[in-house]
């Protein structure tokens, strides 16, 4: 049936091209004073047919005519349009900054500002990066590091800038499209998301990243458990670099999710592996595995079954001691993953709870800081390379995350921005204005995977200039080199931190070590936390009476 919706987006260059037929046949019949409003009208129709065959601008594909009042409002400078944007109490500032850089960057635009900073440098919260006097000068800002440990026959030479997890079914075929081909002429990985592989990641022949949710799409049996023929042909793709298994993501973790029998289409159900008219439930938990070991044994039998690939998982991080129960499987298994993303619950989705969008999960700071300092106690940071995810956008994040630990960043909200969503948060609705999150082929088709490709690799590659200036500014040569000490924070006293003070680098080895000092309470978690299973002990359990 189709949406009402698509009728009314198309009403003004419909009323406008009404108005200019009326306009000629008066002329003709009553008075030639009507050809001014024939001219005028005509004009418009011919604006409306040019804007629904550009490639540039998705909004104006959706919208003809009418989304030139966007433009207008945005081409208001300087007092005017600062007033509008500072008085939209209803988005947040950093979404505002995040996404006029990413279109700049994405552009090709100058992204210099007059008058300094807009941050407010005196609040609590505020960071900065410190610089050197003597700046080095960066050539090559192609970042790169290798990801793969000991048991990987098959290392992936990685950017240190890629592209998040985002299924097929929340993006549009369009969406996966340009995003894949931007990663293809940038060569950086896109994650595929929990949604499995479809015909528009492959056909755009960008690296890779497969990532196996709960519900083991594309890879899964008909009651929907882990199949393992069909996952060793999925994974035995070349395009595919690694092997991602989510236990939970930052936006919602926790909790599963389910797509609906009505918004499945047949690129949809083939992708996923599931019937059509069945609604399509990922679980909250894995039936692949119930505890510490049996996780790691499963990442072992994924790399064997992938022909050795570089396989990791992905979490948020909930109660710590699960994390580290996860660490002495592997200690115990000597099954060591090659890499593990932390994403913070600060990071986007088409749909949460608000409860879990605002209140469950750590944010990525937080996170990584804990789960880079547990592999370190453990003495197998060197082994695991680090991956975060959580509003990371501007240069500036990718730097506060690698010295925070982090060998390599993940973005989803940038590289969203890049081809062109205006947060509209109507992603959940199936009408997305500009065709990224919908599966309404009216509206994914004003997205233009072609020319917005070559924006996705336009801003991850200006996004790495920026981050090689930054770096030089530092006095170093590899962002990778950044540490807590090259950054400062403001508190909310106004006094001001170095970030080794709070976000310190603990010593290696010291959980394993019997003698080594407890820090933090690291090592009071980690004698709770058990190899054999994620439920605490029982003395660790209070009731409301004891």
């Amino acid at each position: 049936m189709p949406d009402p919706s698509n009728f009314t987006r198309y009403s003004t260059f419909a009323g406008v091209v009404v108005l200019a037929v009326l306009s000629f046949f008066a002329m003709l019949i009553w008075s030639w004073w009507f050809a001014l409003s024939f001219v005028f009208f005509g004009a418009l129709s011919a604006l409306g047919w040019h804007d629904v065959r550009q490639p540039q601008h998705s909004i104006l594909r959706n919208y003809p005519v009418l989304g030139h009042m966007r433009f207008l409002f945005e081409g208001v400078r300087p007092e005017i349009r600062q007033y509008l944007i500072e008085s939209d109490q209803d988005e947040e500032p950093f979404s505002r900054d995040a996404r006029s850089l990413v279109y700049q960057r994405a552009k090709g635009q100058e992204d210099a500002r007059p008058f300094g900073t807009r941050m407010r440098v005196y609040d609590g919260g505020y960071s900065w990066v410190t610089h050197s006097v003597q700046p080095v000068q960066i050539g090559d800002t192609d970042f790169r590091i290798t990801i793969g440990g000991r048991d990987c026959k098959k290392p992936y030479n990685a950017s240190i800038y890629n592209i998040s997890a985002m299924s097929f079914g929340s993006l549009s075929a369009n969406a996966i499209s340009a995003l894949n081909r931007g990663a293809a002429k940038g060569q950086f990985a896109h994650d595929t998301g929990e949604g499995g592989i479809s015909r528009y990641h492959r056909d755009g022949g960008g690296d890779l990243i497969y990532e196996i949710g709960s519900g083991y799409f594309g890879c899964r049996t008909k009651d929907g458990r882990f199949n393992p023929d069909t996952f060793a042909e999925q994974a035995g793709r070349d395009q595919v670099k690694m092997i991602e298994l989510k236990l939970s993501q930052g936006a919602k973790p926790g909790h599963g999710g389910m797509l609906p029998a009505a918004k499945i289409t047949e690129e949809i159900a083939e992708a996923r592996d599931v019937s059509m008219g069945i609604d399509c439930i990922s679980p909250a938990t894995h039936s692949a595995f119930s505890t510490p070991i049996e996780m790691m044994q499963f990442l072992g039998r994924l790399r064997e079954l992938s022909g050795g690939k570089p396989v990791g998982f992905k979490l948020c991080i909930g109660h710590q001691r699960e994390f580290m129960c996860m660490v002495k499987a592997m200690l115990e298994t000597n099954v060591i993953p090659d890499f593990i993303v932390v994403d913070g619950t600060e990071g986007g989705t088409g749909a949460a709870p608000l409860e879990f969008a605002n209140h469950v999960g750590m944010p990525m700071v937080e996170g990584l800081t804990f789960v880079h300092n547990t592999l370190r106690g453990a003495g197998i940071r060197d082994q695991i390379k680090l991956g975060a995810a959580g509003k990371i956008v501007s240069a500036f994040d990718i730097a506060r995350a690698l010295a925070l630990g982090a060998d390599w960043c993940n973005s989803a909200r940038g590289f969203m921005f890049a081809i062109g969503c205006i947060q509209a948060q109507a992603c959940h609705t199936n009408h997305c204005p500009v065709g990224v999150a919908t599966q309404d082929p009216l509206r994914a088709r004003a997205l233009d995977p072609v020319h917005k490709s070559e924006r996705v690799a336009r801003f991850h590659r200006n996004t790495l200039d920026a981050l090689g200036e930054m770096t030089g500014a530092a006095g170093l040569t590899n962002p990778c080199d950044f540490l807590p000490h090259h950054l400062m924070q403001r508190q909310s006293d106004r006094s001001m931190v170095q970030g080794h003070r709070v976000y310190p680098y603990l010593p290696i080895g010291f959980l394993v070590d019997p003698d080594g000092a407890d820090h933090l309470g690291y090592k009071e978690r980690w004698s709770r936390a058990s190899a054999q299973t994620f439920t605490p002990p029982e003395n660790d359990v209070l009731s409301r009476t004891s």
